[in-house]
């Protein structure tokens, strides 16, 4: 068994029998996907009563459904998840997804004091992780402190910015991390991203980059939260450090998005205020011996996630098909791997685990972008495969 297969085994939630959990599995046999329902160790097909996982979104009680809509047994979620890593896939038998497919993959930026120090140090040192460490202990002096304490959009944090420019320190960071209006892009398309248990991608010409543990809010077209899942928002420093123009760049490649390992919806044992005092923890095992560990704790989120939700969501902007929404990490990675001052960056074979004990475990390797399996099944060839089986009203 690979090391990433062994992760697997704690996929799950630490309630799973109490949570309403959903996600997306591979038919072979349809050459397409499945909405399913883990129930009791066991992958149920949800596919006739909801076609997409968009659909089971925009349900009135999308837990309840997941809990009771009729489905036929597609097979052990341990037998799925054992057939999931690509160097031990049968094509034959199913396999796990992403558990989201129409659904926009946005991301908040900047939305933790730590990371946006981090945004900050990125953009001065121009894309130079060998600057960061003299450039990080100068921004911290200057604003560290400070703004621990601030509320975006505040009085108080407009008159932090009027020092700040007057001493010549202002940042586009820092603008959108303490002033009112959030950041918020596009990660990934529609059906982009990929789940656990396979490989994620690193742009091959990136040599400063690192994984971001996140919480993934899924929202219906309303602008409701109906539930959660993890996420890794993997980001390249050294494109974003360069220039923020390069933020698509930085972001959207080929299997740089990954969210899983299901969608645990709302109900009245889970909510958004467990997100709330949610912590995410990260380790970054890589078969040079190397070992990083971190944890992201939303409770000290800038931005509360709601209030990010409403900034995506307005009477300027709709998701008909609902969206995904990255909440932003806490976790910045400054431990040195290799040389002095340099920090941390990714190495090929980096095995990633982000885990929150109500959301389960996700786990990918780290893989060139280009060498990851192609995206080649979007929204065109989903719509062609349900049509085919009879599953589009």
């Amino acid at each position: 068994m690979s090391a990433l297969a062994g992760a697997l085994e704690k996929t799950l939630p630490a309630d799973a029998a109490a949570a309403a959990l959903a996600g997306r599995v591979w038919l072979p046999g349809e050459a397409g996907p499945a909405v399913v329902a883990v129930r009791d160790g066991a992958v149920v097909d949800l596919s006739r009563s909801f076609p997409t996982m968009r659909d089971l979104c925009e349900a009135a009680e999308p837990a309840a459904a997941v809990r009771s809509a009729a489905g036929e047994k597609i097979g052990m979620l341990a037998d799925i998840l054992a057939n999931t890593p690509p160097e031990q896939r049968d094509p034959g038998k199913p396999s796990l997804l992403a558990p989201i497919d129409l659904q926009a993959i946005k991301a908040a930026g900047v939305t933790f004091v730590a990371s946006l120090l981090e945004r900050v140090i990125e953009e001065r040192a121009r894309g130079n992780p060998a600057a960061a460490k003299t450039i990080r202990a100068e921004v911290t002096r200057l604003v560290g402190g400070d703004l621990a304490r601030l509320k975006p959009g505040s009085p108080e944090a407009a008159l932090l910015k009027e020092t700040l420019v007057r001493e010549g320190a202002w940042s586009q960071y820092l603008e959108v991390g303490i002033g009112p209006d959030a950041e918020i892009f596009t990660k990934a398309q529609p059906l982009s991203a990929v789940g656990t248990g396979v490989e994620a991608g690193v742009h091959p010409k990136s040599s400063w980059n690192n994984p971001e543990p996140e919480v993934v809010l899924v929202i219906a077209s309303s602008g409701r939260v109906v539930g959660a899942a993890l996420g890794n928002d993997v980001n390249l420093r050294d494109f974003e450090g360069r220039s923020a123009l390069l933020l698509g760049k930085a972001k959207d490649n080929n299997a740089a998005c990954a969210i899983g390992p299901f969608v645990r919806f709302f109900d009245t044992g889970f909510g958004i205020n467990d997100v709330r005092r949610m912590t995410v923890s990260l380790v970054v095992e890589g078969r040079d011996g190397f070992v990083l560990q971190g944890a992201s704790s939303i409770s000290e989120i800038s931005r509360d996630p709601e209030e990010l939700v409403r900034q995506l969501f307005s009477a300027e902007h709709q998701y008909p098909d609902g969206a995904a929404l990255f909440l932003g990490t806490m976790f910045a990675p400054v431990a040195d791997r290799g040389e002095a001052g340099k920090g941390f960056t990714h190495k090929l074979g980096d095995l990633v685990l982000i885990e929150a004990p109500a959301l389960g475990r996700l786990v990918n390797r780290i893989q060139s972008a280009d060498a990851c399996p192609p995206w080649t099944f979007g929204a065109g060839a989903l719509m062609r495969n349900l049509a085919r089986r009879g599953l589009l009203a």
